[in-house]
C-alpha cells in the first residue's frame, strides 16, 4: 500500500502504478491454475486474461518510455488480437505468465522513476476514440493514464475474485505484504499448491 509521502512527482506516479499492480497480481494469489481461467462474471473477463491484458499494456508503456515509436500497429486482425489478449489459453503457462508480469512490472518501475513527467512527448493516434493524429502531451498525460487503466482493471480483479472465492484483493494485499491481523483484517491462507502458495 502506497502511504502518505513527500515524494516528487515521478516517484509519486510510480508508487500509484505500483499500488495497482499489487492489486492485479494478488487477485491470483491462492487460485489454480483453472481458476485463474475462470469467467464468473457476465463478461468474459478472468483474473489471468486482466494479468495478460495488464501485462500486453505494461511492454507497450516500457517500449514508449524506452524510447520506441509509439504508433500502434493497426491490422485487420487487430480487434480479434486485442480480445485474445485477455484469455490465457490452455496451452499457456501460467508461471510464465506470471514471471513475464513480474519482470516487466520491474521495468516499467524503472522507468517510470527515471522519467521526466513535464518532458513534451506526442499521444498516439487513438482511432477507437476517434483521434486519427499523433498529438502532443507532457509525459504525465500519459503516466497519469496508466495509473488510469491499472486501476480500472485492479477493480476488474478484486470482482472477479469475489464471485471465485469471496476473498477480497485488498486482503491478498495486505497479506501478501505481511501485515499482522487486527478486527477488520484476518490474513489469508492459501491451500497448497496454489498460486503464490509458497510465499505464504
Amino acid at each position: 500500500m502506497y502511504l502518505p509521502q513527500r515524494d516528487d512527482e515521478a516517484t509519486g506516479i510510480a508508487n500509484y502504478i505500483d499500488q495497482q499492480l499489487d492489486a492485479i497480481r494478488a487477485a491470483a494469489f491462492g487460485l489454480t491454475a483453472d481458476q485463474l481461467r475462470e469467467t464468473p462474471c457476465r463478461s468474459e473477463l478472468s483474473v489471468g486474461g486482466l494479468i495478460k491484458h495488464t501485462l500486453h499494456g505494461m511492454r507497450d508503456a516500457v517500449d514508449r518510455l524506452g524510447g520506441a515509436d509509439a504508433t500502434p500497429e493497426m491490422s485487420a486482425d487487430g480487434i480479434a488480437e486485442y480480445l485474445a489478449g485477455f484469455v490465457v489459453g490452455g496451452d499457456e503457462s501460467v508461471d510464465a505468465l506470471l514471471s513475464d508480469f513480474d519482470a516487466t512490472r520491474a521495468r516499467l518501475r524503472d522507468l517510470v522513476l527515471a522519467s521526466n513527467p513535464n518532458a513534451e512527448t506526442l499521444a498516439p493516434p487513438a482511432p477507437w476514440s476517434g483521434i486519427y493524429d499523433a498529438r502532443p502531451i507532457r509525459l504525465r498525460y500519459f503516466l497519469n493514464h496508466l495509473v488510469e487503466e491499472y486501476a480500472r482493471h485492479a477493480g476488474h480483479a478484486d470482482i472477479i475474485r469475489e464471485q471465485i472465492d469471496g476473498m477480497s484483493v485488498p486482503a491478498l494485499v495486505m497479506t501478501l505484504e505481511g501485515a499482522p491481523a487486527n478486527q477488520f483484517f484476518t490474513p489469508y491462507v492459501p491451500e497448497p499448491a496454489t498460486i503464490g502458495a509458497d510465499r505464504a
